[in-house]
C-alpha cells in the first residue's frame, strides 16, 4: 500500500541535457534593456520577504532579477551564521543527525496507526481506516522523499550519508507492512461492509482500490515465506537500483587528443581545456556536449559519442542484477514479468505489449517527418563534405542541427541572439506569466531561512494564487557545480494533504511531553514545513525541488543563458512541477503525480506498496 519514494523522482530521457556551450554574448542594446530597471533593482536589495497580495508586476520584476543577478548582485541570501531552521524549514533537520530523530518520531506515529487499524472492530473505526492508511503513508513517505532527494542532491556527504540511513530504516519497514496481511485483510473488511463504504467520499473509495490493489502486488495473500522474501528482494532491488543511479558512469571518463582534431570547438571552451598540445574534455557534461555540435572532425565526434555511451563495468553488473531481482521479484507476486507488474494500475497500458504496440504505432506515425529530417541533415553533410553520396552518422546528428540551426538564426534581424534572450530570470519570469494567464497562480520569490536550503545557488520560490493564497513551496536549484547530477530532476519533497483534527491534538501532546522545537500545533503537524488553512482546513503544503545543471555565467555585467533545449528542459520539469503544485486532494496517495498514470511513469527503484 505504500509506494516508495522512487515516485517522486522524475529523470526524464527527453530532458537529459544537450547544452549549447554560449559563444558571442548579448549585444550593447540587449545589455541595455536588460539592465536598465536599476530602480527595481536597488527595491531587491533591501526587499523583505515576498508579501503574497503585492501585485503579480513587483513579483515579475524581481523574480527575473533574483535569477538573472550577476556574481555579487541581487540575490536573496541563502546561507549565515544563524542557528538552522531546519532544511526544507524540516525542524529536525538541523544538523544530519537529525534524520535519526525524524525517522524515529515518523516510525512512532506509524506504529500507534498499525495497531489502530489492527484493532478496529466498530462501523466508526472501519469508516476510518482509509484515513489512517493513508496517514500512515505520509508518514512513511515523508521520511522517504525527502531522504531520497537530499541522499542524491545535498552536496555535503554528511547530509548524504545521514538521508541515505534514514531511508533504508523506514523503506525495510514499510516493506514488512506491505506483506502484513492483518493490514490487508482489515482493509478487505471495510471494503465489504456497505455501510462503511457509503459513508466514503469518491476519494476515500478510489484510494481505497488503490491500496487493496496494492497489497496484491506485494504478495500479501503468499504463505509467511514467500513474503518475508518478498521483503528481501524489495530491499536488494532499492539498495542495488539507487547505487546503479549513482554511480553510473562511462567506461572512459575523458578523452584526449590533438589539439588539432577539435577544430571548431568554441574558442573560450577550448582554451580552458586546452593542456600543452593536447585537449582533454571530460566524457559526460556541457564540453562533451558542446564538442558533438561544435567539432569538425568526424572520427573525434565518433570517438566522444562512443565514449559518453559505453558504459563501465560497474555500471552494467549494477543494471543486470537489479534486473534479475525485478523478474524474481514479480514471479513471486505472480507476474510474468516485472514489465506486467508495473503495469498492473494503469489504466490505458494494461501490459507490455499494449505499451510496444503503442510505440510502434507512434514511430509509424513519426516516420515521415522523422525521415525528412534526417534526409535535411543529411544533405547538410553532403554540402559541407562535396560528396555526392554520404552516410549520416549517430555521431553527425548535433554537428549538422546546429549547422541547420544557425542558418535559422542568419535568417531573422539579430543573427545570433536567439540564446540571448533565454536568461534563466527571463525564462522563469515568462513561466510565472504563462502559469498566471493558464491557472491564476504565479511564483513570488521568498528569502529562504537560515539552513532550510542545502546549496547558495537554490532559490525558493512562493507559488501564490490570484487572490494571494499560497498553494505550494518551489525550491530551484537550476546551476552546474561540480559533482551534482548532470540530470533534470523533479522532486515532490512532501504532498499536499489535508491535516486532521487528531493529528492536531496528537501534535499538542508531544509539545507538552517533549522539549519544545515548534511554535504551534499547525507547525508541529507538519514537521514545521509550511501549511495553509481554507474553509476550516489546514493541509500540507507541497514542497518541490526542482534541479537542473545549466551553464552558469559568472561574468560581473550577465546572466545566464539557456540554449533552445535548456529552455525547453525547464519547461518540461516545470510542467510536473505545476502538476504537483495544482493537484490537490485530501489524501496523499492520489495528490500531484501520484494520480493514475500510463506510459510516462518510469523509475529506477521498485514501487512498494504503502502509496509515497
Amino acid at each position: 500500500m505504500l509506494n516508495s519514494s522512487s515516485h517522486r523522482l522524475w529523470i526524464c530521457t527527453r530532458c537529459v541535457r544537450r547544452v549549447t556551450w554560449p559563444g558571442t554574448t548579448a549585444t550593447s542594446i540587449l545589455q541595455q534593456r536588460r539592465w536598465e530597471t536599476t530602480a527595481a533593482a536597488e527595491a531587491t536589495r533591501s526587499s523583505t520577504p515576498a508579501d503574497h497580495h503585492v501585485s503579480s508586476r513587483h513579483d515579475d520584476a524581481v523574480l527575473r532579477h533574483l535569477f538573472d543577478a550577476p556574481s555579487g548582485g541581487l540575490s536573496f541570501p541563502s546561507f549565515s551564521l544563524k542557528k538552522s531552521q531546519g532544511l526544507f524549514k524540516n525542524r529536525y533537520l538541523t544538523s544530519p543527525d537529525g534524520f535519526f530523530v525524524f525517522a524515529q518520531k515518523n516510525l512512532e506515529k506509524a506504529t500507534r496507526l498499525v495497531q489502530r487499524v489492527l484493532s478496529a472492530s466498530t462501523t466508526e473505526d472501519y469508516r476510518g481506516v482509509v484515513k489512517d492508511l493513508d496517514r500512515l503513508s505520509d508518514l512513511l513517505c515523508r521520511v522517504l522523499d525527502m531522504s531520497d532527494f537530499v541522499r542524491m542532491a545535498h552536496p555535503d556527504v554528511r547530509f548524504q550519508q545521514a538521508a541515505a540511513g534514514a531511508w533504508s530504516m523506514v523503506y525495510q519497514y514499510m516493506n514488512q507492512l506491505n506483506t502484513m496481511t492483518g493490514l490487508n485483510d482489515q482493509l478487505g473488511k471495510a471494503l465489504s461492509l456497505p455501510e462503511v463504504t457509503s459513508a466514503w467520499s469518491d476519494e476515500e473509495k478510489t484510494v481505497a482500490e488503490l491500496l487493496k490493489l496494492d497489497f496484491m502486488k506485494s504478495a500479501v495473500n503468499l504463505p509467511k515465506r514467500a513474503r518475508d522474501r518478498f521483503v528481501e528482494l524489495s530491499s536488494r532491488i532499492s539498495d542495488v537500483g539507487s547505487a546503479f543511479v549513482q554511480g553510473m558512469e562511462p567506461e572512459i571518463k575523458e578523452v584526449m587528443l590533438p589539439s588539432h582534431r577539435f577544430y571548431g570547438l568554441y574558442p573560450g571552451l577550448a582554451a580552458t581545456l586546452k593542456i600543452r598540445s593536447q585537449i582533454s574534455i571530460a566524457t559526460t557534461g556541457p564540453e562533451s556536449a558542446a564538442a558533438l555540435q561544435s567539432v569538425y572532425d568526424e572520427e573525434t565526434r565518433k570517438e566522444i559519442y562512443l565514449a559518453q555511451r559505453t558504459a563501465s563495468h560497474s555500471t552494467i553488473e549494477r543494471l543486470e542484477s537489479m534486473l534479475k531481482l525485478r523478474a524474481e521479484l514479480a514471479n513471486l507476486a505472480g507476474f510474468e514479468s516485472h514489465g506486467h507488474m508495473a503495469l498492473k494500475d494503469r489504466m490505458m497500458a494494461k501490459s507490455p505489449a499494449s505499451v510496444m504496440k503503442f510505440l510502434l504505432a507512434l514511430r509509424n506515425h513519426n516516420a515521415p517527418i522523422v525521415q525528412q529530417e534526417l534526409l535535411e541533415l543529411t544533405e547538410k553533410k553532403r554540402e559541407r563534405l562535396a560528396m555526392p553520396e554520404v552516410d549520416l552518422q549517430a555521431w553527425d546528428r548535433d554537428f549538422y542541427m546546429e549547422k541547420v540551426r544557425a542558418e535559422m538564426r542568419s535568417r531573422v534581424r539579430h543573427e545570433d541572439q536567439l540564446t540571448a534572450f533565454f536568461s534563466v530570470g527571463t525564462v522563469m519570469q515568462g513561466l510565472s506569466r504563462l502559469f498566471d494567464r493558464l491557472y491564476g497562480v504565479r511564483f513570488v520569490p521568498r528569502e529562504a531561512l537560515p539552513g532550510e536550503v542545502w546549496h547558495p545557488d537554490v532559490k525558493r520560490l512562493d507559488v501564490v494564487s490570484d487572490d494571494g493564497e499560497q498553494l505550494a513551496v518551489l525550491y530551484c536549484d537550476l546551476f552546474y557545480r561540480p559533482q551534482k547530477s548532470p540530470n533534470p530532476a523533479h522532486f515532490t519533497v512532501r504532498c499536499s494533504r489535508e491535516i486532521l483534527a487528531d493529528e492536531l491534538n496528537e501534535a499538542t501532546e508531544d509539545m507538552v511531553s517533549a522539549t519544545p522545537i515548534f511554535d504551534s500545533p499547525e507547525s508541529a503537524a507538519n514537521d514545521g514545513m509550511e501549511t495553509s488553512q481554507r474553509d476550516g482546513k489546514l493541509n500540507q503544503l507541497p514542497t518541490i525541488a526542482l534541479v537542473c545543471d545549466f551553464p552558469k555565467n559568472n561574468s560581473a555585467r550577465e546572466p545566464a543563458f539557456l540554449s533552445y533545449y535548456s529552455v525547453e528542459t525547464l519547461f518540461h520539469e516545470m510542467g510536473h512541477a505545476i502538476h504537483s503544485i495544482l493537484a490537490r486532494t485530501s489524501f496523499q496517495n492520489v495528490s500531484g503525480t501520484r494520480c493514475a498514470t500510463d506510459f510516462r511513469r518510469t523509475a529506477i527503484h521498485p514501487h512498494g506498496t504503502l502509496r509515497s
